[in-house]
């Protein structure tokens, strides 16, 4: 009887770990892919964040170093990435009975070149957004400004992430 748990358990054991061999917890397939290359993303919009095109372009070869296991390098990276930041603005999104903002949003746009140089249809060229609202009486400084870019940059580069090696 404790031989037949034994092989059971075994059996079952090993089933599992063959099975969730083929996927990752991170939803990303890289392929064959070795390499990956990300540029410098500029920032071009009207407004200027001194430090946001630094913290963004970090973040994205952050996340992929985190989830992937691609190498990165800078020049001929198998998976390629480049692109802007093409808007970067604060607008009133809700209002009080006096006709004031009680809520402002920052929105941050950024085009995304991607290319997959072993998988030529993979590639693509998008423009990825996202926002964090704050309150009106609120400086976009200081504590402000970083929870909202920390909100915004970590889901830009996730969808970004997303769209190129999750597929979704």
């Amino acid at each position: 009887m404790k031989k037949l748990l034994y092989i059971t358990f075994f059996s079952l054991s090993t089933i599992l770990f063959i099975a969730c061999g083929a996927y990752s917890f991170t939803g990303g397939s890289t392929g064959d892919a070795k390499t990956l290359q990300i540029d410098f993303f500029p920032n071009q919009a009207s407004l200027i964040e001194p430090s946001l095109s630094q913290t963004f372009t970090q973040e994205l070869l952050d996340l992929f170093t985190r989830q992937t296991n691609l190498t990165p390098v800078k020049s001929n990276g198998d998976l390629y990435f480049s692109g802007e930041i093409t808007n970067y603005r604060v607008t009133p999104m809700s209002a009080t009975s006096d006709q004031t903002a009680a809520q402002n949003r920052l929105t941050i746009t950024v085009n995304v070149r991607f290319e997959n140089k072993l998988i030529e249809k993979d590639s693509f060229e998008k423009q990825f957004s996202f926002y964090s609202d704050f309150a009106a009486d609120a400086q976009l400084t200081g504590t402000v400004l970083d929870t909202a870019l920390e909100e915004i940059i970590d889901r830009l580069t996730q969808d970004i992430f997303n769209a190129s090696v999750a597929k979704w």
